[in-house]
């Protein structure tokens, strides 16, 4: 096997990414909710509906990087935005940067004018900041990181590189908040090809003792919580809005990707049922001192 190189797998994310973010905003705009959480939302009462429990997911990583007390953020996947802009008109951060590799994304997020908002299309991989960061949050990036033909090793290898990177983006008192998607009870053999080569292709997920194993000597997890029952509910929902709009979302975008996308949500709802795969939500914080890896793993 031919090991990839850096550029190779960012211009593989890149067109991976856009073939499934840049369908159309107006499509999306018909199933998210109105921030346009793409993402796992976080639910605590029967009676939430979808926009709460978005709104209270995005309270759950600003609070864990303690937002109110930042002066510069970095959002790695920012989507459309929906952290920069708590961040700048309720927090009142001076200085948040936000990564994505879909141009349609950025374009939406430039178009708000949000103070002390940068957005850029960029790869992390490239990514080389003039300052470091009070904190960093990444919702739904991460499972796109690693490649279908690459090893275990490989995967922690790519999963260390942003780590390390990420460590060093950070002051010695910051936070980085991750959320991602996950293998649990099923191995990516058994996993959907429909969904592999369909929706998210040329990515993999990663496994919980890949994330540990890339982020030893690197991070210190603060905290660690599985919420895939909430991704099960939010996929329902998302299927059950995208569903009543069918008329309007076959006008933008055809039947055939109604269609797909109506299949992947329901599968994806019963694998986080199954626990087939789960939803990983990750506060981490640098080890400082002496003795911390650097992204081989070698003390420093």
């Amino acid at each position: 096997m031919v090991a990839s190189t850096g550029a190779d797998r960012a211009t593989a994310a890149a067109a991976a990414i856009r073939h499934h973010y840049d369908v159309g905003n107006d499509f999306y705009r018909l199933w998210l909710d109105p921030t346009l959480s793409y993402s796992c939302a976080l639910r605590e009462h029967p009676d939430d509906t979808l926009e709460i429990a978005q709104q209270r997911k995005l309270r759950y990583h600003l609070d864990a990087i303690d937002a109110y007390r930042a002066d510069a953020v970095l959002d790695i996947g920012c989507g459309w935005g929906a952290i920069l802009r708590e961040l700048s008109q309720r927090h009142r951060v001076d200085r948040s940067v936000g990564l994505t590799l879909s141009p349609e994304q950025a374009d939406y997020v430039r178009a708000q004018e949000l103070a002390g908002v940068e957005v850029r299309t960029e790869n992390w991989l490239h990514y080389e900041p003039d300052t470091r960061f009070d904190g960093i949050v990444s919702i739904g990036a991460f499972e796109h990181f690693a490649r279908p033909d690459d090893s275990d090793a490989a995967k922690i290898r790519v999963y260390r590189d942003f780590f390390a990177r990420c460590r060093d983006w950070l002051t010695d008192s910051g936070t980085l908040s991750l959320q991602t998607i996950a293998y649990a009870n099923m191995s990516r053999e058994q996993a959907s090809s429909f969904i592999q080569q369909e929706i998210f292709p040329d990515a993999d997920l990663p496994t919980p003792a890949q994330i540990l194993a890339a982020a030893e000597g690197i991070f210190e997890i603060r905290s660690m919580s599985n919420g895939r029952s909430d991704y099960a509910w939010t996929c329902a929902q998302w299927a059950a809005r995208l569903r009543e709009n069918r008329t309007r979302a076959t006008e933008l975008v055809g039947a055939e990707t109604v269609d797909r996308y109506r299949r992947y949500l329901a599968q994806s709802a019963l694998g986080f049922r199954m626990g087939k795969i789960a939803l990983y939500r990750i506060v981490l914080q640098p080890y400082t001192g002496k003795y911390f890896a650097d992204r081989a793993g070698q003390p420093r």
